[in-house]
């Protein structure tokens, strides 16, 4: 099993707001009201807390503001750090996973395990489902559909993901 990271990427300051120290974070999270949750993130990789004192979601963004970070140039020193949440902070349904975790598994076929088809090396999320790049042991990109039909399992202990492929994906 490889080695879970402790702290997790949440979300990025993209730019100050207004005058008080406010920043615009752009979340990256399946919901970004999550981010609204917490009164504590990190910065540098899980060394560094920062205390929130406010956080709402405004548009596409949230807005936060951070213990003592009180007017625009400070908040400006902030933009393009990316925050991060303990991952025990952090609970996931049955069939949800980081995407961390996931890439770099090696993916196999559901019904003969002896057939390797590669390994993990993206996630995209297009909106209706996430979709999956598979790096091929011939360095061949394909990709599959993140549904319950063709994965089947993903064991995070051995780092293994199962799936069962549409006809055709993997098939010169």
């Amino acid at each position: 099993m490889r080695q879970r990271k402790a702290f997790l990427e949440i979300g990025k300051i993209v730019a100050p707001h207004g005058i008080r120290g406010h920043v615009r974070v752009q979340a990256w999270c399946d919901d970004d009201a999550l981010l609204t949750e917490f009164d504590t993130l990190y910065f540098d990789q899980g060394r560094t807390p920062v205390e929130i004192t406010s956080a709402s979601l405004h548009k596409n963004v949230v807005l936060m503001k951070f213990q003592g970070v009180d007017d625009m140039n400070a908040a400006q020193n902030l933009r393009n750090k990316v925050l991060y949440v303990p991952r025990e902070d952090l609970i996931l349904d049955d069939r949800t996973f980081f995407i961390q975790d996931l890439v770099g598994m090696q993916v196999v076929d559901a019904d003969d395990a002896s057939i390797v088809y590669g390994k993990l090396t993206d996630v995209m999320q297009t909106g209706a489902n996430d979709v999956y790049e598979i790096t091929t042991l011939e360095n061949k990109k394909v990709l599959i559909p993140a549904i319950e039909e063709v994965v089947i399992h993903t064991d995070l202990e051995t780092d293994v993901m199962t799936i069962r492929p549409l006809k055709g994906l993997f098939e010169e």
